[in-house]
């Protein structure tokens, strides 16, 4: 039975973790005393729900909960340091601490610990999320209880109306460059003066000139979308800027 934790401690648990070349304890009351803290704990490292939505969506909206008073973003799975570490270095997200659960304590405490044999993983988490507030659990957001692995309310965007209803997100916005080019430095710091955040997809290393065209109809950067909306080069995102301000 997967039953809310809503007011309780959290457990008291000891993380093992991989730090460079050394091994490093990490306890709870490091992790959540004194602090707000959102933790969403998944089936396991490298599974695809998990790299491709759960982890990215709470890596990009880190800011925005920073505004809102949360100190640290949490990732734990039942998986070990070594584990965790390559994971997080796949997917490149700084804004989040990724805890390795590796013998299921912390899920064990949390109620959360399922079997997943079917799978070939052993005992793993069910998927959830949590706000925590100095070790206490203030709201708790858990998968129904279905077959497969559901994702419909421990995601990132559930959490931030939780702690902000009706917060009004800025819309994505992705910018094509490549090194060395100076329109694509003018048109970062034309997202970076209005104070609005942006993914880089940088030729030669996310992408390549054959993407840029088939996704542009562009060989030439920088090229900016936002909001799903192709918007162009340097000049054109000031133009774009002009006019949303007339209007």
């Amino acid at each position: 039975m997967l039953t809310s934790k809503k007011g309780q401690p959290v457990p008291q648990v000891t993380f093992p973790t991989r730090q460079g070349d050394q091994w490093v304890n990490v306890t709870t009351d490091e992790l959540f005393k004194g602090k707000t803290v959102i933790v969403f704990s998944l089936p396991g490292a490298f599974t695809p729900t998990c790299s491709s939505s759960h982890l990215p969506r709470y890596n990009e909206l880190f800011p925005v909960f920073q505004e809102h008073g949360v100190d640290e973003i949490l990732c734990v799975s039942v998986n070990d340091t070594f584990v965790m570490n390559a994971w997080k270095n796949d997917q490149e997200a700084d804004n989040i601490t990724f805890i390795p659960d590796g013998n299921g304590e912390f899920t064990a405490g949390m109620g959360m610990l399922v079997n997943k044999h079917d799978l070939g993983f052993g005992q793993r988490s069910w998927r959830y999320s949590m706000l925590v507030k100095d070790g206490i659990v203030e709201e708790m957001f858990i998968e129904p209880n279905e077959p497969g692995d559901p994702f419909k309310v421990s995601d990132a965007d559930t959490m931030l109306n939780y702690i902000s209803p009706g917060h009004q997100l800025q819309e994505s916005i992705t910018i094509f460059t490549k090194p060395g080019c100076p329109f694509c430095a003018k048109a970062k710091q034309t997202l970076i003066d209005r104070g609005l955040q942006y993914e880089e997809v940088v030729l030669g290393k996310d992408a390549t000139t054959v993407s840029l065209r088939a996704i542009t109809g562009r060989s030439t950067v920088p090229q900016v979308y936002i909001g799903g909306k192709h918007i162009g080069g340097s000049e054109e995102l000031d133009i774009y800027f002009r006019e949303s301000t007339t209007n």
